[in-house]
């Protein structure tokens, strides 16, 4: 986010939430960094076989909420293949004016397909693009936690009302969209300006859920698929939220002007029945796909 930005939010957001943002502001600083993975070369692929693979390793550029997920299709896809990838997990509206200001990215993966069509109006695409998934959010509350998760948010309502809550995280909704359906749902439930003034608000959905559980908050509204890893498992009691509560989180992977043989194969691969089965294990919904280019 450019300097403007950040001045804006934090003029816009009350005093409470900006003192919590700064109290935390070192622990993001270090999350954050655990957001980029690459995959290795395959093992015993020898001298000729890892530089080949260094010459063709695409930057793919992925939603936070895709940060169990995609390593496992990418190790799948590796072991295939022989093709190795370098994956980075964000906020897809930080990666949408990183891919603006020419980051050197093959491949998007969004969490907002209107950042892809953005895109494809610029020129900055192969193609349109293709939805591979549909996200959900879910109400997640550490242990200990006053807030007792339920779909209508009405556990959450009692906490505000009796004034036991204190921080609740959701993501940034400035670029993250799932800061933007978490903001949705609490509107709908009639929550929003009661819950503002107790904000945390996380860089990304992924950095969102490391603060709902770890103790700088009393619960917050994440991505269902960062749940269904065996990294969050057993750390905390959830519920699902209604999707009737925010618009849909259809997400959509392009890619971008310059990609090579591997980042389409890969896109080609995202597209296919193993991949689709992941993707629905860790709780997402599959859109019908369209044909794509080679």
């Amino acid at each position: 986010m450019t300097t403007k930005g950040r001045e804006r939010v934090s003029a816009e957001m009350p005093k409470a939430t900006r003192t919590a943002k700064r109290t935390w502001a070192a622990r993001r600083a270090l999350l954050a960094g655990l957001c980029a993975v690459a995959m290795a070369a395959p093992a015993g692929a020898g001298a000729a076989g890892a530089a080949a693979a260094a010459a063709d390793s695409p930057v793919v550029a992925a939603a936070a909420d895709l940060q169990f997920a995609l390593p496992d299709i990418a190790a799948e896809f590796t072991r295939n293949t022989g093709r190795t990838l370098r994956l980075v997990f964000g906020s897809s509206g930080n990666f949408r004016r990183q891919i603006e200001d020419g980051a050197p990215f093959q491949l998007f993966l969004s969490a907002d397909r209107a950042y892809v069509a953005a895109l494809a109006r610029e020129g900055r695409t192969v193609d349109a693009g293709v939805d591979y998934a549909v996200g959900r959010l879910a109400l997640i509350v550490p242990p200990g936690s006053p807030v007792k998760p339920d779909p209508e948010l009405r556990g959450l309502a009692r906490t505000l009302a009796d004034g036991t809550l204190q921080r609740f995280a959701i993501a940034n909704p400035d670029h993250a969209p799932y800061g933007r359906a978490a903001r949705q749902a609490l509107e709908r439930a009639g929550l929003w300006e009661a819950v503002r003034p107790k904000l945390v608000l996380g860089e990304n959905v992924s950095q969102t859920a490391q603060f709902a559980l770890s103790g700088a908050t009393q619960g917050g509204i994440v991505a269902y698929s960062l749940l269904r890893s065996p990294a969050f498992a057993g750390r905390g009691d959830y519920a699902l939220l209604p999707t009737s509560m925010y618009d849909p989180l259809t997400q959509r992977m392009v890619l971008l002007e310059g990609a090579g043989a591997t980042a389409r194969a890969f896109y080609m691969y995202l597209q296919g029945p193993a991949a689709r089965t992941t993707l629905a294990r860790y709780g997402f919904e599959l859109p019908a796909t369209a044909a794509s280019p080679r």
